[in-house]
């Protein structure tokens, strides 16, 4: 009724040029992704197949390259909702900031990178990197992180290379650098049906379950915007349901839109080597356990030394809420 209101008054008030700039009552949200990855199928089903739209949501979607730019994109207030590590948010929660950003909805629920080395191993040990080094991402990010963790508890001695850039981890690597890199699908996949590559284990296998990537957004702009928050975290579910439910050839047809230059056996590849180390959240909820496992990784890289309290950091409220409303 809303929208037939404002579309009336349109047509009533407006000559032919203020026409074309009447809008309806759809709700722009700006989204800062870490990075673009199969390993986020979830949102880009919900893009693709309209359940923003179902809830009057359009999503203005950006790529960040990296956690750190995501929180500069929320904190400069250039992005509503960033798709990040929590480690962003917990490295901000003590710092007072009268606006503190918060995770509101969890989406992946391990490391979704793999290893790739230059050469076919038949069967993968961690000492294979001995002596060896590999490209990380940026140190105290929640890639080079887990690796670290990865690595420790094979007690495998090499060297991490935290010197390149996240988004810059694979043409280094293709350019040479580095014994092996970790990287997510699809890229880990183009990698290897380039010749450069084949990919050797999975980080997330090896670490277990942690809240790897979770929407977080300014506190100021999820108390403002509660129904879009909501909105939002079901359009997320409708996705997940339908990646975990949906033929995969009709996963693939959802997915392709997001995933143009990307054949559509690499992106089925991609999504079928998700599936197998389990690496979508069931629900948006964040768990103490994982939140805890998580912290555990971060302190053991040295990149804090004392633990940051959840209720700090996540807001598990609108994630429940939903649930509940879905039941």
């Amino acid at each position: 009724m809303k929208k037939l209101l404002i579309a009336l008054l349109c047509l009533l008030f407006a000559t032919p040029l203020t026409l074309v700039g009447c809008k309806d009552d759809t709700n722009t949200v700006r989204l800062c992704e870490v990075t673009h990855s199969v390993f986020y199928a979830p949102l880009y089903i919900a893009i693709n197949n309209g359940y923003f739209e179902e809830y009057d949501i359009e999503i203005e979607l950006s790529n960040g390259g990296g956690a750190d730019k995501c929180m500069n994109a929320l904190v400069s207030k250039s992005a509503d909702i960033a798709l990040m590590g929590p480690e962003a948010t917990i490295y901000v929660a003590n710092q007072g900031k009268e606006d503190m950003p918060v995770v509101f909805g969890q989406l992946t629920q391990r490391d979704g990178s793999f290893i790739i080395g230059r050469e076919s191993v038949e069967e993968f040990t961690w000492d294979v990197l001995s002596g060896k080094e590999i490209l990380g991402g940026r140190r105290g990010g929640v890639p080079a992180m887990t690796l670290e963790y990865a690595i420790e508890k094979n007690n495998v001695n090499c060297t991490i290379n935290y010197d390149v850039a996240f988004d810059n981890l694979t043409s280094a690597f293709m350019g040479g650098t580095g014994d092996f890199v970790t990287a997510f699908e699809p890229t880990a996949s183009q990698i290897v049906a380039s010749g450069k590559g084949h990919i050797l284990a999975s980080v997330g296998a090896e670490t277990g379950e942690i809240p790897y990537t979770a929407f977080t957004a300014n506190r100021s702009y999820i108390n403002n915007n509660e129904d879009t928050i909501k909105n939002f975290l079901k359009a997320i579910m409708k996705g997940y349901n339908f990646l975990m439910s949906a033929d995969i050839d009709d996963v693939v047809a959802a997915l392709k839109p997001s995933f143009d230059g990307t054949s559509d056996a690499l992106i089925k590849t991609s999504i079928e080597a998700y599936i197998r180390i389990d690496s979508w959240s069931r629900t948006p909820v964040m768990s103490q356990v994982a939140y805890d496992n998580l912290m555990d990784i971060i302190i053991n890289s040295g990149t804090l030394t004392s633990r940051v309290d959840m209720s700090k950091v996540v807001d598990n409220s609108y994630a429940q809420s939903i649930l509940a409303d879905i039941a």
